[in-house]
């Protein structure tokens, strides 16, 4: 059986060394890291997401405030909001919550961002920073997946990482982070996505296999190689009568299954998710430290 790679309490570590560096800002500079949240319209789950983020940002001694407006807020409006963040001085971080209505650009809203208040590090200067191996911010899912990697002491360096979905939350910059010739990368890395070709003959090439594929176990154990180290970035939910709320959560990879054949993997709920929240905090810390005099 796998070892369990445990997000939760990797997370907890993770958020322990943020609220120490935001103690130091407080004491030695007088900063409180702030963190604007701006939702827009009523998604459910991206609401639950705005909250969990807001009360991380709380239990680290951070400030967050969120700016929740109505589905059909006009473009100006959501454009005129981020240059009033950009220009308060209280929000070191913005955070865009997406998706957006289908009616606002996500490209151009991001594109406002101030880059140095960008934690998501969905700017285009910041994802350039990205590429070039001198990151301003690391995007917090890749970040929250290499630092599950290290902390359990599977370095990707030097191994073959397979990462499957090519997103530009996860996937894209994903692969960016790993195949630089930086500490805790330098791997070979494919990326899969839905041209590729006979999937299961390039997942099972694998040391390092990480999912983010937004379909329900689409990974099965024929597709992982014995002893490779399994991350599901994927969360689904499923039916299941049993359940008081009448579903479950899975991810993206047959967890059952696969975990009977690797050597590590990351479990949903409480795998990546928490690490997102928590790589969230770290750069908004972060963020803080940019605003600082001796930064400038």
């Amino acid at each position: 059986m796998a070892k369990i790679l445990d997000g939760k309490a990797t997370a907890q570590a993770v958020q322990a060394e943020v609220a120490s560096a935001v103690a130091s800002l407080k004491e030695k500079h007088g900063v409180i890291p702030g963190l604007a949240a701006v939702l827009v319209g009523d998604n459910p789950a991206s609401a639950i997401y705005v909250r969990n983020k807001a009360r991380a940002c709380a239990d680290v001694g951070m400030y967050a405030e969120t700016f929740h407006l109505p589905k059909d807020t006009p473009r100006e409006a959501l454009l005129s909001l981020i240059r009033r963040l950009n220009d308060d001085q209280r929000f070191h971080g913005i955070l865009i919550q997406l998706p957006l209505p289908d009616h606002l650009d996500e490209i151009e809203a991001m594109s406002l961002v101030n880059p140095y208040k960008d934690v998501d590090c969905l700017h285009p200067t910041n994802v350039g920073l990205l590429a070039q191996g001198r990151a301003r911010f690391i995007p917090a899912t890749p970040g929250g997946v290499q630092q599950i990697l290290l902390r359990y002491g599977y370095n990707p360096d030097g191994k073959r990482v397979v990462i499957c979905g090519r997103s530009n939350i996860v996937g894209k910059p994903l692969a960016l982070l790993l195949m630089q010739k930086n500490q805790g990368a330098n791997a070979t890395v494919t990326l899969c996505h839905t041209g590729t070709k006979d999937l299961p003959e390039v997942t099972l090439q694998a040391d390092i296999l990480i999912v983010a594929m937004g379909r329900a176990r689409t990974i099965t154990a024929d597709m992982v190689k014995d002893g490779a180290v399994v991350v599901d970035v994927g969360t689904n939910r499923i039916p299941d009568s049993t359940r008081k709320q009448g579903y479950r959560l899975v991810g993206d990879v047959d967890f059952d299954a696969v975990a009977q054949k690797a050597e590590a993997i990351t479990p949903v709920p409480g795998g990546v998710g928490p690490m997102t929240i928590a790589m969230l905090l770290v750069n908004t810390a972060t963020a803080a430290r940019f605003s600082l005099p001796s930064a400038a």
